[in-house]
């Protein structure tokens, strides 16, 4: 059962609101005040489409925006059956539950013209556990159009639910045993299993479509806003476990807490540096010692100013996806108080594109010093141990490999780092001439975040064995000693030449916790 219930409104839902939904098991109630928000703009369209073009509703899409739609009342049925082309693997559930979410959210920000009952199918499918069926491939930061136009179709009954599904479990790229396409000839609806899951919930009975609806719904990136809230949220966690990692690391060999001294950042005070320094500083307390060297290497001397750009990145990215999350962005928007349309651009994401491609970058250099850490860690000259935290014969390789594996795993981070910002498209004969590729970087955000836990996951293993090795166990009260008895009562303290994997596997779920203390 879920924890708790989250109200969506359309004005104030944060990233965070919808990471739990997507993973936590929240549930979702819709606020009245947005339902009646959607209401009001639903009617206001079509009494606007009433006597003026309207981009979608009267009209075809794209380069056929100058074209009559027609009233034989099939435009928005050929339109989603005609988005509806996905293609590459299915979304992870996870993925999926976050757009619809997103998207639910967005409706009730009332600017779409759509009916509320999208909005009310929506909120009923994460409550129940089934799922659309959606392709990862096909947006480029102009709208998840495919994403959507297959979710549509699932609304109105046409594609099959796949489920129930529970919030935390594990995807799935197999289809639900009960389910199956709707055949050729066959009505809409006659594919869908639409009854009881083995939790009891059932699938959203399917939605009457009106003229306006299909673009109406389509037009948002609410796979993206999702899929780039679930990366935040991996990131936020594992740069704050970053800080504790870090200072198990700078015990490890004897470092100084000088870089961190906050007469420093005083002088230069960037947000980013001057939070991490203080969070440093909290971290170590009294536990540090004065320090071996007259000055450390950049990984840890470094830190406030590689890491901070990070912290900084990950705020910044928080702040656009609350504003993306909560946006009447649709094109056209309505505006039910003036009875207004506005055909406009609001749907295109830069500013979300761009923003990830940032943080990406800002976390591969944290990456860098992550690696760097871990290198000092395998040298007798900062540890005062034997090369590679190695015991027994002579010539062990003890730690070795983790270096090998940290910087396989970099790799990994230092391509999903490419800008995706970068690419360019011409589509539409010509009318649509830029996209922002912010679908392809929020993917690239999530593979990011993977491939930095690993990265992490090394260093935190080769400091909790160094810190064994000496004998230099951090005492309390500062919180730095917690982090140490929490890894080392988990991480495996035998030092013999062995395996490493399944320590390393142990470290990554424990950069969650440690990032909570």
């Amino acid at each position: 059962m879920a924890s708790r219930t989250i109200t969506l409104d359309g004005a104030r839902t944060r990233p965070s609101d919808i990471t739990d939904i997507a993973c936590a098991g929240a549930r979702v109630s819709l606020a009245p005040e947005g339902l009646d928000r959607a209401a009001g703009a639903c009617r206001a369209a079509v009494e606007i489409a009433a006597r003026r073009p309207f981009y979608g509703r009267t009209t075809g899409v794209g380069a056929n925006r100058s074209q009559d739609a027609g009233d034989d009342g099939g435009h928005d049925l050929r339109l989603l059956r005609s988005h509806a082309g996905g293609i590459g693997p299915h979304l992870p559930d996870a993925h999926v539950r976050a757009m619809l979410a997103v998207r639910a959210n967005q409706i009730l920000a009332g600017g779409a013209g759509l009916q509320p009952a999208f909005a009310e199918a929506l909120a009923a499918a994460l409550n129940s556990g089934y799922l659309p069926r959606i392709h990862e491939i096909g947006g480029l930061g102009t709208g998840d159009l495919t994403a959507l136009a297959e979710t549509g179709l699932t609304l109105i009954g046409e594609r099959p639910w796949a489920g129930p599904h529970a919030p935390t479990g594990p995807s799935s790229a197999g289809r639900s045993p009960s389910s199956r396409e709707p055949q050729p000839g066959e009505p809409p609806g006659s594919g869908s299993d639409g009854g009881a899951g083995p939790g009891g919930g059932t699938a959203p009975e399917p939605i009457v479509l009106r003229a306006g609806d299909a673009l109406a719904f389509c037009s948002s990136n609410a796979l993206t806003v999702g899929q780039a809230a679930l990366g935040w949220s991996q990131i936020a966690g594992l740069l704050a476990a970053t800080h504790v990692v870090a200072a198990l690391s700078l015990l490890a060999v004897d470092g100084s807490a000088e870089p961190y001294d906050e007469r420093v950042h005083a002088r230069r005070p960037h947000p980013g540096g001057v939070a991490v320094a203080s969070e440093m500083r909290r971290l170590l307390g009294d536990a540090h010692p004065a320090g071996a060297r007259v000055q450390d290497p950049f990984g840890y001397r470094c830190l406030p100013q590689v890491h901070g750009p990070a912290v900084d990145a990950a705020a910044a990215l928080a702040r656009v996806l609350e504003i993306e999350i909560n946006a009447a962005s649709e094109n056209p928007l309505v505006s039910a108080a003036d009875l207004t349309v506005h055909h406009h651009g609001g749907f295109h994401q830069a500013t979300l594109g761009l923003t990830l491609d940032h943080l990406r970058v800002a976390l591969l250099h944290t990456a860098h010093l992550s690696a760097a850490r871990l290198a000092t860690l395998m040298e007798p000259a900062f540890t005062g141990l034997r090369p590679f935290l190695a015991e027994g014969p002579p010539a062990s390789s003890g730690a070795m490999i983790l270096e090998y594996s940290a910087n396989s795993a970099l790799a990994g981070l230092r391509n999903a780092a490419y800008p995706a910002a970068l690419g360019h498209a011409v589509l539409s004969r010509g009318m649509e001439e830029h996209a922002s590729f912010a679908a392809q970087s929020a993917r690239q955000t999530l593979e990011a975040a993977s491939a930095y836990r690993l990265v992490l996951a090394c260093e935190l293993v080769a400091a909790v064995r160094a810190l064994r090795g000496r004998g230099a166990r951090p005492a309390p009260p500062a919180p730095v000693a917690a982090a140490f008895a929490t890894a080392a009562a988990e991480l495996d303290a035998d030092a013999a030449d062995r395996p490493l994997s399944a320590d390393v596997e142990t470290a990554s779920f424990l950069l969650d916790r440690l990032a909570a203390l």
